[in-house]
């Protein structure tokens, strides 16, 4: 008889690990940070059935060259993650008008693929890397009526302490912890 290896999604908050990361002065200038390597840490030995990137896009509202460089760096940036082999999960970018931007349903879009793969039984395992509160409904759902494994994914500089509570097991990682993912920015 042979055991069935246990089956991981994992579902990133793209914008929210962005700020994150960037909060612990990641990446490096000339790096960056590399998210395929990070999940393979984090699956180890079990079998990746996804890995979903959650982002808002960026839009050139104001016709400037600083905005189309920053349309055409975060497509790269996309573009590599869907090279390697990412699902890219597309939200709304939000301006206020005074530089203060916000993401729109990219929170709503992660939590509904979480408990959709629940209810399907796509997964015995989901990866959370995410300090979003705003997932705690899903994650409660996902645990307590479909009986699957939520590991929560922080950063020790902020981690979430309702994630924590929430989830079945957390992982904080440290700047130093996180430097073993850093690669050139000329592989993207």
């Amino acid at each position: 008889m042979t055991l069935k290896k246990e089956v991981v999604a994992v579902y990133i908050d793209g914008g929210n690990t962005y700020r994150k990361l960037k909060g612990l002065g990641m990446p490096e200038k000339l790096k960056r940070f590399d998210f395929s390597a990070f999940v393979t840490h984090l699956v180890g030995g079990r079998t990746l059935l996804s890995k979903r990137y959650y982002v808002g896009i960026v839009k050139n509202f104001d016709n400037s060259d600083k905005g189309e460089k920053m349309v055409k760096s975060q497509q790269k940036f996309l573009n590599g993650l869907r090279t390697e082999g990412f699902n890219v999960k597309p939200g709304r970018i939000m301006y206020d008008g005074k530089d203060r931007i916000r993401e729109k349903g990219v929170d709503v879009k992660l939590a509904l693929d979480l408990v959709i793969g629940a209810v399907d039984n796509l997964y015995d395992t989901a990866i959370i890397i995410s300090s979003d509160t705003d997932l705690i409904p899903a994650i409660q759902y996902v645990r307590g009526a479909k009986k699957k494994i939520v590991e929560y994914i922080g950063f020790a500089n902020s981690a979430s302490l309702g994630l924590i509570k929430e989830s079945s097991a957390s992982r904080l990682f440290s700047k130093p912890d996180l430097s073993q993912f850093h690669a050139d920015k000329t592989l993207v």
